[in-house]
């Protein structure tokens, strides 16, 4: 068989995705570290060079912590009920027949609009005395409630509308993975004996460890770098209770106009989120390298 030398035609194909990967990641990446090392502001066009300055006020600075807490509460709170939402939608869709299409519609539906839309609505939803949220409080002799106006209700309130938004997405997931399922698994447990509820523990759930495992690595990465809804809902407020980490490295770049320090910031928090995920890889490691040993 002749030897065919691909050398120049794989390069030929990978150039388009390494020319991409070189102009919007790596030159970006090391421009903003550059930029993090020094006092760069958006009012002056001299910046000097400033060393670990600006990482060390970053790591002492109790409003970059602040939100930081912020955001790693949110993720902590809207992961669970994104999770187990998505879970139970893709149930009910997978065991009703009778308009299954309606079903995936209208659970999908609100992951295609647009962060503006979702925030107009849930700002009516959430108005004081007159907004739907009230309302139905009303009904049940339940006075107005700042759900804006308090730091617990703002936080609650933009996990709800979070969940209402994004949970379409692990609802598709889980339903494609629901799919995936052999029948003849419930065909033969069922012959034995089992039940529903047996056939939900012993088989669906475990079936399903390995996409809720996926669902729950990108729900994290997704909920720390959470920003459109907080701004766009609370702003931060009431007194910066809500303002997640990328809202204050906004801040900080484009209302203080301190750019040097946002980027230094932004490099605290990429540190952060790369630990997490080389949290998870260990432990994927070590469950697969213990399976192997079973």
């Amino acid at each position: 068989m002749a030897r065919h030398n691909l050398g120049g035609s794989g390069l030929a194909f990978v150039m388009p995705f390494l020319t991409a990967y070189l102009l919007f990641l790596v030159i970006p990446l090391g421009m903003g570290l550059i930029t993090a090392l020094t006092d760069a502001a958006l009012t002056s066009g001299d910046a000097d060079f400033v060393g670990l300055a600006n990482f060390a006020e970053a790591l002492t600075d109790p409003a970059m912590w602040r939100s930081f807490g912020v955001t790693v509460g949110f993720t902590a709170a809207g992961t669970p009920p994104l999770i187990l939402v998505g879970l139970v939608m893709a149930l009910l869709t997978h065991h009703l027949a009778p308009a299954r299409w309606l079903w995936r519609l209208a659970f999908f539906a609100p992951y295609v609009l647009p962060s503006s839309a979702i925030a107009l609505i849930f700002v009516w939803i959430y108005q004081p005395e007159f907004g739907l949220a009230d309302s139905m409080l009303s009904w049940f002799g339940i006075g107005p409630m700042g759900w804006l106006s308090h730091p617990v209700a703002a936080m609650l309130g933009v996990v709800v509308a979070t969940v209402w938004w994004t949970v379409g997405f692990n609802f598709l997931l889980y339903l494609a993975a629901l799919q995936a399922i052999p029948d003849d698994l419930y065909e033969s447990s069922s012959l034995d004996g089992a039940g529903a509820w047996r056939q939900l523990w012993h088989i669906t759930l475990p079936m399903l460890r390995p996409t809720t495992g996926l669902i729950a690595v990108l729900q994290v990465l997704a909920s720390l770098k959470v920003f459109d809804q907080f701004y766009l809902i609370t702003n931060g407020g009431p007194q910066h209770s809500t303002r997640p980490i990328l809202q204050y490295i906004y801040e900080s770049g484009f209302t203080h106009y301190r750019t040097g320090y946002a980027s230094a910031i932004s490099y605290v928090f990429f540190a952060a989120i790369l630990l997490v995920t080389l949290a998870h890889f260990s432990v994927q490691r070590r469950r697969a390298a213990g399976g192997t040993h079973v």
